[in-house]
């Protein structure tokens, strides 16, 4: 990550960051990307993460994107969640 924050990019493409990494790694973590003042684009199953840093978030299921809107709202469905695989932390 911070070979690419070197190089001062417009926007931040992660996929499963906090993917194996110990409870220290990944708040630390977190709170890098809470900080950064960039647009990011994050494929991750860390609801847990995505709930706490982004107010947006887009679920695909399948190949197919069946929701895009806010977090909040999204995260406030339990049967949308279940129906696509997903668990509200």
């Amino acid at each position: 990550i911070a070979t690419v924050l070197s190089m001062h990019p417009e926007v931040l493409v992660l996929d499963e960051p906090t993917g194996g990494l110990d409870p220290r790694s990944r708040r630390s973590l977190i709170q890098l990307l809470q900080e950064l003042p960039l647009t990011m684009l994050v494929s991750t199953h860390d609801m847990h993460m995505v709930q706490e840093i982004f107010p947006r978030m887009i679920v695909i299921d399948e190949g197919r994107v069946v929701a895009d809107g806010s977090t909040f709202s999204l995260m406030d469905d339990p049967k949308f969640l279940e129906a696509h695989g997903l668990e509200k932390p």
